[in-house]
């Protein structure tokens, strides 16, 4: 039913005008547009629309993520930004905080700043 309509992604914000600076000119996501209810942004063809709500209650898992052709030059760009990697206790991350899955895939994980947990994955 839903295969041929496009995806919208969602991520809440307590502070649209930080989040809109973080989205944007941190992680490169284009703006479409900013109401008073959410700022719109194209993420390679997805649209993302950053609600805007009284309280974010973060999610202890990832609800953004990125695929990267190379996850270590990502992870040095995020870094030089000011972007912190996440580290979780019981999984080997190496120097930049990224992790080898058992399927090969290289995952980090960081935070926006409200919170929510974002990922860039090289398959």
């Amino acid at each position: 039913m839903l295969s041929d309509c496009p995806l919208v992604g969602f991520v809440s914000t307590t502070d649209t005008a930080r989040a809109r600076q973080f989205y944007v000119d941190t992680l490169g996501l284009s703006l479409v547009e900013e109401t008073p209810y959410a700022c719109v942004l194209d993420a390679n063809g997805t649209q993302l629309r950053i609600t805007t709500v009284d309280a974010v209650v973060a999610a202890p898992y990832t609800v953004l993520g990125w695929t990267v052709p190379d996850v270590a030059a990502t992870v040095r760009a995020l870094i030089a930004a000011g972007v912190a990697t996440l580290r979780y206790e019981g999984m080997e991350q190496d120097w930049l905080g990224v992790w080898a899955s058992p399927s090969g895939a290289r995952v980090a994980w960081f935070r926006d700043p409200d919170g929510n947990i974002l990922s860039v994955t090289q398959l």
